[in-house]
């Protein structure tokens, strides 16, 4: 079950968890709790309305182009929203998942599909720049993240006692101490929720997942220039971390004006 893919759809779109759970082939009640757990939220309806307007720009300069069958018109659109060459190719031309995958890195190498691509991309920069940049962040925070900004523990000394609570005493008389340690969720309010994508109590205690760093990190090089991307890893982790820092700093600092707070706020 890819439980992505249907919280994408319905944080993006208005189905409903029964419309969903049809079509998915899930049991209403089971999609219902994953979404209370996992925090899925519906996007504000002023980034669905820009998006809705950049789609049709998309489609307009799409149309205006007569280079491109209307398959692969329609492969461009659905590589834009996620920018998966086998999931866009499936869409566009109804095949098979194996056929798909062979067939959709062939379309990315297809030099008019590259250059219509390269076109809505820049496009896609320019009207999206706000929300892009947000997109970007989160998948900042989640490329950064770890347990350590989600759990937090105690370590104490405690003395090992035999079955009638006595202590127990080493060869030299001295008493035996183990190192126990308590591991436990840290107040709500100094957690980031959107770096942890599920949790719960297993039989063996509290599970914590967070997202896929090296999706995010994945991710966070497709929306990079191409002249980028061959940074060298190393490099790329400082340039992001450089980028977030500087973005928590501007985010921090006062405003000393009322034009300045209106070109910061997002």
């Amino acid at each position: 079950m890819n439980w992505d893919e249907i919280r994408h759809e319905y944080e993006t779109t208005d189905a409903t968890p029964k419309e969903l759970a049809e079509r998915y082939h899930v049991k209403p009640g089971t999609l219902r709790s994953r979404k209370n757990r996992e925090r899925w939220q519906r996007k504000s309806k002023k980034v669905a309305t820009q998006r809705n307007n950049v789609a049709t720009r998309a489609v307009k300069k799409l149309n205006e182009n007569q280079s491109l069958t209307e398959n692969q018109k329609q492969f461009c659109l659905f590589y834009l929203q996620r920018f998966n060459a086998t999931w866009a190719y499936q869409q566009a031309y109804k095949c098979s998942y194996e056929t798909a995958m062979a067939e959709g890195s062939k379309s990315l190498r297809n030099p008019k599909i590259k250059k219509q691509l390269a076109e809505l991309k820049q496009q896609q920069q320019a009207d999206l720049y706000l929300t892009a940049d947000d997109v970007l962040r989160e998948y900042v925070k989640q490329a950064f993240s770890s347990l350590g900004d989600v759990l937090d523990y105690k370590a104490t000394e405690e003395t090992v006692t035999d079955s009638d609570g006595v202590a127990q005493l080493d060869i030299h008389d001295d008493v035996i101490t183990r190192h126990v340690t308590d591991i436990y969720l840290k107040p709500s309010n100094e957690i980031d929720w959107s770096v942890v994508q599920e949790i719960h109590r297993g039989k063996d205690g509290l599970v914590v997942k967070l997202y896929d760093k090296q999706k995010a990190m994945k991710e966070l090089i497709d929306r990079l220039p191409e002249e980028a991307r061959t940074m060298s890893q190393d490099t790329l982790i400082d340039a992001l971390k450089t980028g977030l820092a500087m973005q928590k700093q501007q985010a921090e600092q006062p405003n000393d004006s009322n034009d300045d707070k209106a070109g910061d706020d997002e």
